[in-house]
């Protein structure tokens, strides 16, 4: 390859390199509540302004249910959680909505916005299971995980453009390959395990918001084992594959986080 062919592959790459430093220098940044540096791609008013966005084209669109004991439920392990949050959330406008459906879910969207499926409250049971889940989805508005995620997904997508001029010159096929490689790369070496982190992150988070607010960090473990069970036979792949930790390294990472959970516990 000629010294003009290799300054073209290269520079397409480079001048993304120089793009991603770009983003990630003039990106928001801050040390979590869990104790991670990280970087966001929007701050905290853009975020709750998407959150508010989606939260409503979400209700517009569902049967919520608006008042009986499973509403009163979910209001107020929202509300305990609320007050167990740290400074990362004082600014958050909580607002939780109670929808009527048989998905196993719940959710909670930037700037405070929840929503709790009613399927998942009997694999829930009490309100300390329901705690769990509420305070896993909760830390990841407070954490900021979807504006990270965000940034890390457009400079994935700044790399990957960069490489997509760079082999302009290639067939078809040879371009196919090269990107699909290079795809997979990103996937499974970048961002299923970021998405992986995220997820142990909340996890670890929620376990305390839980302790804080009164209910027994004890009973987190009892609930992830209620929702393999209820998730059996749906064929999950493998944990490398997969954008959540496996139900086995879930369980294992809580146990090992239950004592430091149980000296923030006061029962109430």
């Amino acid at each position: 390859m000629d010294q003009r062919r290799l300054l073209l592959r290269i520079l397409p790459i480079a001048i993304a390199g120089l793009v991603i430093f770009f983003q990630y220098s003039t990106s928001e940044k801050a040390v979590n509540e869990a104790g991670r540096t990280v970087h966001y791609a929007l701050n905290p008013q853009q975020e709750s302004a998407l959150g508010l966005q989606s939260y409503q084209q979400v209700l517009s669109q569902s049967q919520t249910v608006t008042s009986g004991p499973e509403y009163e439920m979910v209001r107020r392990v929202a509300q305990r959680l609320a007050g167990a949050t740290g400074d990362s959330a004082k600014k958050f406008d909580w607002q939780v909505s109670v929808v009527r459906s048989s998905q196993v879910n719940a959710f909670c969207l930037p700037g405070g916005k929840i929503v709790v499926y009613t399927g998942i409250l009997p694999v829930a049971k009490t309100e300390a299971g329901l705690a769990t889940v509420m305070g896993h989805e909760m830390a990841h508005a407070t954490l900021r995980h979807g504006s990270e995620r965000l940034l890390q997904q457009k400079a994935t997508q700044t790399l990957m453009t960069g490489v997509q001029v760079s082999v302009g010159d290639m067939s078809y096929d040879q371009q196919r390959a090269v990107m699909g490689a290079l795809g997979a790369g990103a996937q499974y070496g970048l961002l299923l395990p970021f998405s992986r982190e995220h997820e142990s992150e909340a996890d670890a988070m929620g376990l305390r918001y839980m302790a804080r607010a009164g209910y027994d960090p004890r009973e987190a473990i009892e609930f992830w084992k209620r929702m393999s069970q209820s998730m059996a036979g749906g064929g999950k792949p493998p944990e490398f594959m997969s954008t959540h930790p496996s139900d086995a390294t879930r369980i294992k990472d809580l146990e090992r986080l239950l004592p430091a959970a149980l000296n923030e516990y006061k029962p109430r």
